[in-house]
C-alpha cells in the first residue's frame, strides 16, 4: 500500500481482507472467541480502530436491549401528553412521531452498516460533512451525544424514582415527597444499573433480553386488565377530543407541543450503534436491530395509546392524581385496590430500569469512544479498558459522577427531571440532524458512499431529506414549554442546556480541542500512512 494517502479518496467501508492482511489487526489482549466473524476484523482495521472491548451482543442481544421501554414512556409521560393534545393527540401525535422517526432510523441504520462503530454520530459526521467543516461538526457532535446520553441516563433514572415516590404516597397519603428523596433514590438507581454494568457486564445481553419477555408478559397482562375492567372512552372523544391544558392559543398548536413527551418515548435507537464494537458481525447486525425496534417500540407504543385512548376515564380525576402520574391512578380506579395497582406499576416501572441499564451501557461507551480521540479532558484515563474485564470502567464510573452532579438539580427545582429529559432528548436529536444533513449533502455533492451490508439504495435521499424535515420542526417545539403563561417553575429549559453543552464544547475546541482531537478520518489515514 502506498505510503502517500490521498485523504479524500478512499472513504470509510472500501477497504477488504485483499487490501489488508487480518494479521495485521491489533486485538490485543481479546480472546478469539470475542472478536467476532472475519468481517468484524477487517471493518475495525477500515475504521483504524483495535478490538479493545468483547463482542458478546448478537441480533437477538441487540434487539432485546432496546425493546419494552417505549411504551412505558408513554403511560410514564401521560400527564404531559394529556394535558396537551388529549386522548386525540395521543393517537394523532403518535402517529406523527412514529412516522417521522421511521425515515431517521432508516438513515441512522444505513450509516451503522457504513461504520459500525462505538462513536456513532460524531464518526459519521466526520467522514461525511464537507473537509472545511469535518473536524468541528464532529467534535461538536461527539459533545451533543455526550450529553444526551448522560441526560437520558439521568433523566429515565429520575423517572423511576418519582414513580416509586408515586407509589409510596399511593401507600401512605401521609408521605411528604422531598426533592432530596427524588435526588438519594435516583443516585441508588443509577448506581445499581452501574454496578451491574461492571460486575454483571458479561450477563448483560441475557438480563436485557429476560427483562424485554418480562416485561411483554407483564404488557399483556395490563392490557388484559385495563380493556376488561376499565370504564370504556367513546371512540369520538377518544380519537377527537383535544384537550388545551397548557393554555395554548390554539388547539393545534397545544397538539404540536405535546408532541414532545412521545418524542421522549420513541428516542433513542441509536443506543445499539454505540454498543456496535461489543455485537458480532455488527455491519448486518446494527441496522436490523435498529429497525426492528423501531418497528416493534412503534407497535407497542400503537397498542399502548389506543389502550390508554379508551381506559383512561374522567381527565380531570386522573390529571389531579396526588401520585404525580396519572397512569397510577388509572391502575388504581380499574382495580380499587394498592396492592393492584402497586404490582401493575411494577410491571412498568421494570422495563424502565432495564433502559437505565442500558443507559449507562451507551452513554458510558460514548464518552469511551470520544476520548480515545481526545475529544474529552483527561482523555487518556477516561480511554482505559480494563483489561481483566475488556470494558471502560472510567468512562462507566464518569457516567455515575455526572448523574450525582444532575441529580442535585432535583433538590432545589420542581423542574429538574424535565429540564434533564429535555437536555437528553434534545441533544440526541441534534445529533441525528448533524449527521444526517451530512450524508444527504454527500450524496448530492459528493463522492459515491462507500459499500454497506445494509442500503437504502435509490431511496437514500429522499428519506434522508424527510428526516431532516421531520427532525427541524421536532427539535424546534421540544424547546416550547408546556403551559403559557411560563413562570420559573414551569420553564422549558431545553434550548439554555444544549446551548450551553455547545458553548462550553466550542470554547473549550479553541482552548485545546482543536490541536488534540483526532476525528475517525483523520485518525484512519494516519494509520493508513504508518502502514
Amino acid at each position: 500500500m502506498e505510503k502517500s494517502i490521498d485523504r479524500d479518496a478512499k472513504p470509510f467501508g472500501t477497504a477488504t481482507a485483499k487490501d489488508m492482511e487480518l494479521d495485521d489487526v491489533n486485538t490485543t489482549h481479546i480472546a478469539p472467541k470475542f472478536q467476532g466473524t472475519e468481517e468484524d476484523k477487517v471493518h475495525m482495521k477500515t475504521l483504524g480502530r483495535q478490538q479493545e472491548t468483547q463482542r458478546v451482543f448478537t441480533f437477538v442481544t441487540m434487539l432485546g436491549m432496546c425493546l419494552g421501554a417505549g411504551n412505558a414512556l408513554i403511560m410514564a409521560e401521560t400527564f404531559a401528553i394529556i394535558t396537551n393534545g388529549g386522548t386525540a393527540g395521543l393517537f394523532w401525535g403518535f402517529l406523527i412521531v412514529f412516522g417521522g422517526f421511521l425515515f431517521v432510523y432508516a438513515s441512522i441504520a444505513e450509516l451503522s452498516s457504513m461504520a459500525a462503530t462505538a462513536s456513532g454520530q460524531y464518526h459519521w459526521v466526520s467522514e461525511h460533512a464537507p473537509p472545511w467543516a469535518q473536524r468541528y461538526l464532529s467534535y461538536i457532535t461527539g459533545w451533543l451525544c455526550i450529553a444526551g446520553w448522560q441526560g437520558g441516563v439521568t433523566g429515565i433514572g429520575m423517572l423511576v424514582a418519582t414513580i416509586i415516590q408515586g407509589l409510596i404516597i399511593l401507600n401512605n397519603p401521609n408521605y411528604v415527597p422531598q426533592g432530596w428523596h427524588g435526588t438519594l433514590l435516583t443516585i441508588g438507581i443509577v448506581l445499581f444499573c452501574v454496578l451491574f454494568n461492571t460486575y454483571g457486564a458479561r450477563r448483560l445481553p441475557l438480563v436485557e433480553g429476560s427483562l424485554a419477555v418480562l416485561h411483554f408478559g407483564g404488557m399483556f397482562v395490563i392490557l388484559v386488565i385495563l380493556w376488561t375492567l376499565a370504564p370504556r372512552n367513546n371512540a369520538h372523544d377518544a380519537f377527537l377530543q383535544i384537550n388545551n391544558g397548557g393554555g395554548w392559543p390554539s388547539d393545534g398548536l397545544s397538539l404540536l407541543v405535546g408532541l414532545y413527551p412521545l418524542t421522549v418515548s420513541l428516542n433513542g435507537f441509536d443506543s445499539q450503534v454505540h454498543m456496535s464494537e461489543e455485537t458480532k458481525d455488527a455491519t448486518r447486525a446494527m441496522p436490523r436491530s435498529i429497525m426492528w425496534a423501531a418497528y416493534i417500540n412503534g407497535f407497542l407504543g400503537f397498542l399502548m395509546a389506543i389502550t390508554m385512548m379508551f381506559t383512561l376515564g374522567d381527565l380531570d380525576e386522573i390529571l389531579l392524581t396526588p401520585t404525580g402520574y396519572p397512569f397510577i391512578q388509572v391502575f388504581f380506579n380499574v382495580t380499587n385496590s394498592n396492592v393492584g395497582t402497586t404490582l401493575m406499576t411494577v410491571i412498568m416501572i421494570l422495563p424502565l430500569v432495564g433502559s437505565v441499564i442500558a443507559c449507562v451501557a451507551t452513554a458510558s461507551r460514548q464518552v469511551w469512544s470520544f476520548a480515545r480521540d481526545e475529544g474529552v479532558p483527561f482523555s487518556a484515563s477516561v480511554a482505559h479498558v480494563s483489561p481483566r474485564w475488556s470494558i471502560p470502567i472510567n468512562a462507566i464510573l464518569i457516567s455515575l459522577v455526572i448523574c450525582v452532579l444532575l441529580a442535585l438539580i432535583n433538590i432545589g427545582s420542581a423542574v429538574a427531571l424535565n429540564a434533564v429529559l429535555a437536555l437528553g432528548t434534545g441533544s440526541i436529536l441534534a445529533s441525528y440532524l448533524i449527521c444526517i444533513s451530512a450524508i444527504a449533502l454527500k450524496r448530492i455533492t459528493g463522492p459515491p458512499l462507500p459499500p454497506r451490508q445494509w442500503s437504502l439504495g435509490k431511496w437514500g435521499l429522499p428519506i434522508n431529506l424527510v428526516a431532516i424535515c421531520w427532525l427541524v420542526p421536532i427539535f424546534v417545539l421540544i424547546q416550547i414549554p408546556g403551559v403559557t403563561p411560563t413562570t420559573a417553575a414551569t420553564m422549558n429549559f431545553s434550548s439554555l442546556l444544549i446551548g450551553s453543552v455547545v458553548v462550553f464544547a466550542t470554547l473549550y475546541w479553541f482552548v485545546k480541542g482543536r490541536r488534540v482531537y483526532v476525528s475517525p478520518k483523520e485518525r484512519l489515514h494516519r494509520e493508513l500512512e504508518s502502514m
